[in-house]
C-alpha cells in the first residue's frame, strides 16, 4: 500500500523559467482552463512565420521542463509551440498521478487549447512515456502527426516490467497486488489504460522511437504497438538508449528522424529541410 501511494502521488511545485535568450526563443508562461476546474501551467512560444504548432507532453514524474530541449529544435524548425504540467505535476494541481487516465483529458485540452487559438495551424503531438500514453488514450484526436516515445502498450505490460527490474520472478505476485489497488484508489482498472488499443483511433501519420535497451518498455513492446499502428507509420530505434530522454541521448539522429518526420508531414515542401532552417 505505501508504494502504491508513493506512486501516485503529486509531484508538484515551482516550475520557473530558465535562463534564456527570450529575443530569439520567447517563452511565454501561461495557464489554460481544463475541464477537471483546475488550470494547466503552460508555456507557449508563438513563432511568427509558423503554419503549424506543436504540443510537447512530458514524461511522469517531470514537469514541462523536461520539453525544453525539443521545443527548442522544433521552434527552430519553424513552429509554434505549447507545453504542458500534466494534472498532479510540476505547477498544475492534481490530487492523484492517475498513469494516463485523467491526464488524457488535460493531452485533449492542449490540443483543442491550440486549435481554438489558430484554426488554420496543423497540429502535432509529441508525448514521451506518459505524455504519449495520455495522447493515445484521448484518442480520437485532430492531430497531423503525432511522435510517441517509449510509450508503454498497457499499464498492465508496465508494472510488470518496472517490478520486474527490481523484484525479477515475484512480480507475478506484487504486480496484480498493485494493479488491484487502483480501482479503490482512484475509481478505474488496469484495463482501462491500454494504450495500445487506441491506435486504431489514430488518423495521422505515426512515429515511434525507443530505446533498444529499455527495461521500462521493452522492444518488443514498442515492436507491438507499431504492429498494431496503421499507415503512414515509421519506427526509429535509439540502440543503446534505455528509458531516458532520446533527444539528450542521440540528438543527431532525433533531429534527422523526429524532427524531419514532423516537418515532412506538417509544413510546406519548401521548408521541410532541417539543416537549411537552422540555418537561415
Amino acid at each position: 500500500m505505501v508504494v502504491a501511494g508513493r506512486l501516485i502521488a503529486p509531484v508538484n511545485g515551482p516550475v520557473p523559467l530558465p535562463e534564456l535568450n527570450l529575443a530569439k526563443f520567447p517563452v511565454e508562461a501561461i495557464s489554460i482552463p481544463n475541464a477537471s476546474g483546475e488550470a494547466l501551467a503552460a508555456w507557449q512560444l508563438i513563432h511568427r512565420d509558423a503554419s503549424a504548432t506543436i504540443v510537447l507532453l512530458h514524461p511522469l514524474r517531470a514537469d514541462r521542463r523536461a520539453m525544453l530541449g525539443r521545443a527548442k529544435l522544433f521552434y527552430a524548425a519553424g513552429f509554434s509551440i505549447l507545453m504542458i504540467d500534466f494534472q498532479g505535476h510540476g505547477e498544475s494541481r492534481g490530487d492523484a498521478i492517475t498513469m494516463g487516465y485523467r491526464e488524457r483529458n488535460n493531452a485533449r485540452t492542449a490540443i483543442e487549447f491550440v486549435r481554438d487559438q489558430n484554426p488554420s495551424h496543423k497540429i502535432g503531438g509529441v508525448g514521451w512515456s506518459l505524455g504519449g500514453a495520455s495522447t493515445l488514450l484521448a484518442m480520437p484526436l485532430e492531430l497531423d502527426a503525432l511522435v510517441l516515445e517509449s510509450v508503454y502498450p498497457t499499464l498492465t505490460d508496465a508494472v510488470h516490467d518496472r517490478i520486474a527490474m527490481r523484484a525479477g520472478p515475484l512480480r507475478h505476485i506484487l504486480a496484480p497486488a498493485l494493479l488491484w489497488q487502483l480501482k479503490p484508489r482512484l475509481g478505474f482498472n488496469a484495463d482501462d489504460l491500454r494504450p495500445i488499443d487506441r491506435l486504431k483511433d489514430v488518423a495521422c501519420p505515426v512515429l515511434f522511437a525507443a530505446g533498444d535497451r529499455d527495461q521500462h518498455t521493452p522492444i518488443d513492446e514498442t515492436h507491438r504497438m507499431f504492429s498494431v499502428a496503421v499507415e503512414p507509420k515509421k519506427l526509429v530505434i535509439f540502440e543503446g538508449a534505455h528509458h531516458q530522454d532520446l533527444l539528450a541521448f542521440d540528438q543527431e539522429l532525433y533531429k534527422t528522424e523526429v524532427v524531419n518526420f514532423m516537418m515532412q508531414y506538417m509544413l510546406e515542401p519548401s521548408s521541410t529541410n532541417f539543416d537549411k532552417k537552422i540555418g537561415d
